[in-house]
């Protein structure tokens, strides 16, 4: 596969890459380690512009008690609405988050910006403010009207595409359509396509069920609803092929020559996915009108003004959306 399908945890050098416009990283919250995992940004050769959306105040503050300098990093300011301590959440600064958000999309949308790159945010604390929020793909999918937008994460060689996220797993099953499917796996294939350059990519589908059903024996949604899917989507030319038992999907055989893989549910392909690669992995949103990736990993309170937190999956990030960047 073509692209930064594994990227390595520090930039790499592009001087051509340097005429696009610059790609914004959002800080994320504030308590958390997003601030100081942009700092790390400061003196890197990276690959592209770019510009950090935070409050500058706490962006130093940070810097600071680390020791650290913030160097030539370009910082678009974005003022807290209460002070932040590291480590320790608050839910006045929800609408800081928000509005991290809000600036990088609209920045996106006109031009200002290449795409966007976002550091985590800690959506329990964003609802306890009173703004419905379960994660970002969510929001950017609400807030530009795409009616579905599919969560893939990148790393260790895999490409795990979800037909469900944030669900409580008792209400996965019924979110399982073959619309869903069926849109899922469109928007999989089009992006791996038009974002990584694949003319026909191999797409490996799991199914829901142990055993992939057991040929109904443990549940029918393979029957009822993938397998149709699939046999629909391989008579358009397709190349995709399940419902596979999840439990041998991800063993190095099946997935030989796969682009990518799509799991029915969040933990069913993310934890796969984090064994591989946890803190060099990289979150895409497929199906946005703008470019977003993330890293692969959350807030890391415990971290938060350590000086700890690894800055290999934010790098890996902005290598992934510089190299699509590139490509468009």
């Amino acid at each position: 596969m073509t692209g930064c399908v594994n990227c390595a945890t520090r930039p790499m050098s592009s001087t051509s890459l340097r005429t696009i416009k610059p790609l914004v990283v959002t800080s994320g919250e504030p308590a958390g380690i997003g601030p100081e995992l942009c700092l790390a940004l400061a003196d890197a050769d990276l690959p592209v512009p770019l510009v950090v959306l935070g409050d500058r105040s706490l962006i130093e503050a940070r810097a600071q008690a680390l020791g650290l300098s913030i160097g030539a990093l370009n910082i678009i300011h974005v003022p807290l609405r209460i002070a932040s301590v590291a480590g320790k959440l608050d839910p006045a600064n929800a609408p800081y988050v928000i509005d991290l958000l809000d600036r990088a999309l609209a920045g996106c949308l006109r031009g200002e910006f290449s795409g966007m790159v976002t550091a985590p945010v800690h959506k329990g604390v964003i609802n306890d403010a009173g703004i419905p929020f379960t994660g970002h793909t969510e929001y950017l999918a609400d807030k530009t009207g795409t009616a579905k937008v599919v969560m893939m994460l990148a790393g260790g060689g895999l490409h795990v595409a979800l037909v469900t996220t944030h669900l409580a797993l008792k209400d996965v099953p019924a979110a399982i359509t073959r619309d869903e499917v069926e849109t899922t796996l469109r928007i999989v294939h089009q992006d791996l396509h038009s974002k990584f350059g694949i003319s026909n990519p191999l797409i490996l589908v799991a199914g829901l069920n142990p055993h992939a059903g057991e040929g109904g024996h443990m549940g029918r949604e393979e029957i009822d609803v993938i397998e149709p899917v699939i046999a629909k989507l391989r008579s358009e030319g397709f190349d995709v092929v399940g419902p596979l038992p999840a439990d041998t999907l991800f063993t190095r055989k099946v997935l030989a020559g796969s682009h990518a893989q799509v799991a029915m549910y969040h933990d069913q392909g993310l934890a796969v996915l984090k064994y591989a690669a946890f803190e060099e992995g990289v979150n895409i949103t497929l199906g946005l009108p703008v470019l977003r990736t993330s890293v692969d990993h959350g807030t890391a309170l415990d971290l938060a003004g350590t000086g700890k937190a690894d800055p290999g999956s934010l790098f890996a990030a902005v290598n992934m959306a510089a190299e699509i960047v590139a490509r468009q």
